[in-house]
């Protein structure tokens, strides 16, 4: 059993170490238990138990391997009685030797669910890329990082979205998350990102390219059926950095609130003014978009994230602060305080994240940055 405050990956190895020494700790119990009892007892179940532990979370060979051991067991404990061929013995015999070849079976069968998976999961993992594509680490002359941390081990698809675009009015960024899981809210990212890609290049304001989305997601929506259609919305922060302008346009809707981090460790929260219905939620009503405008002075960073950062809890209930964890600290590129908040929100959750996190950070570099550069 874990201790208290054990982290979950010393408790994960430690049970992953019992799985591959059990069945030989079967075996070997198995042959003790046999020599410390009467005849007429039987240690048959430990030695049948043995390679059907190993079957599944073994290969090939070591299955193979565990089931020839708890046969050669088997033998080993009815020669001291001169292996009389009685009706037990053969049948105990027998029942060991199917079991390990049974077990041979199963461990083919998993083994070729555990490549189909693989594969399901590569093709995942394409899907994934091929909607979320790592940005460049500079565009239009900021630095630009980006980071997707999904809640469970080995899943890829997931409703949290970002892309970053230059294009004639600055920099526009779009960072959000879509109701729901799977194959639905990937469908929802892509027509998110795919609106976005197209109207920022073709609006002049961040409020027309909100609008965009909207209309896109409604599109979307008359094509599917159902509860999820019905409930289905996007929350999303939309940012608009003019090339050289100093500023940044924000538009929210129903989106945690983006932190600007300055360069001297100083944190600003940017709450919008007035609150404004998710994405896909036009038919409750209709309000007009209002642009936050906001100082983006030399060496600052804007950080976007969606709620699985703001809303991991720790084993009492605590959630992460990334504003408090933030406040007074200067990180050297966007790349290193992603990566520094991904790692310390999955301390502060002991690995038990239970929502998908995605972070987007923009560094407009100081001007000694520049003077290096060039």
């Amino acid at each position: 059993m874990a201790r208290s405050g054990e982290p979950a990956e010393t408790v994960i190895s430690r049970v992953r170490t019992l799985v591959v020494v059990l069945p030989a700790l079967l075996i070997v119990a198995g042959i003790v238990y046999d020599y410390a009892t009467p005849r007429h007892f039987t240690a048959v179940p430990f030695f049948t138990a043995a390679p059907l532990i190993a079957a599944p979370l073994s290969s090939l060979r070591t299955t193979a391997v565990t089931g020839t051991a708890a046969l050669l067991a088997e033998y080993v404990v009815h020669v001291r009685y001169g292996f009389a061929a009685d009706e037990d013995t053969i049948t105990e015999t027998v029942t060991v030797a199917t079991v390990a070849v049974l077990a041979v079976v199963i461990n083919q069968v998993v083994r070729r669910g555990d490549r189909r998976l693989a594969s399901a999961r590569e093709i995942a993992e394409a899907a994934q890329r091929a909607v979320l594509p790592e940005p460049d680490a500079r565009i239009g002359g900021f630095e630009v990082a980006a980071c997707y941390e999904a809640a469970q081990e080995g899943a890829f698809i997931g409703g949290d979205l970002y892309a970053v675009q230059d294009t004639p009015y600055g920099v526009r960024v779009v960072l959000g998350d879509v109701r729901g899981k799977g194959m639905g809210a990937v469908a929802a990212v892509a027509v998110v990102i795919g609106a976005f890609r197209e109207a920022a290049e073709q609006e002049a304001t961040l409020e027309a390219v909100a609008q965009r989305l909207e209309r896109a997601l409604a599109r979307e929506g008359t094509r599917r059926d159902g509860l999820e259609a019905a409930e289905g919305f996007t929350t999303a922060v939309l940012a608009e950095l003019p090339h050289g302008g100093g500023i940044v346009r924000i538009v929210n809707r129903g989106h945690p609130p983006p932190l600007l981090l300055a360069a001297d460790g100083g944190l600003r929260i940017l709450t919008p003014p007035e609150p404004a219905l998710p994405l896909g939620m036009g038919d409750l009503g209709t309000w007009p978009d209002h642009v936050q405008e906001t100082p983006f002075p030399a060496g600052a960073t804007l950080l976007l994230h969606t709620d699985g950062l703001s809303e991991a809890r720790d084993e009492h209930g605590v959630f992460f602060d990334p504003a408090a964890r933030l406040t007074g600290r200067v990180f050297r590129a966007p790349v290193t305080l992603l990566a520094t908040l991904a790692d310390e929100a999955r301390r502060h959750t002991r690995g038990g994240t239970t929502d998908d996190m995605a972070l987007l950070a923009v560094r407009r570099p100081s001007a000694s940055t520049l003077t290096e550069s060039e």
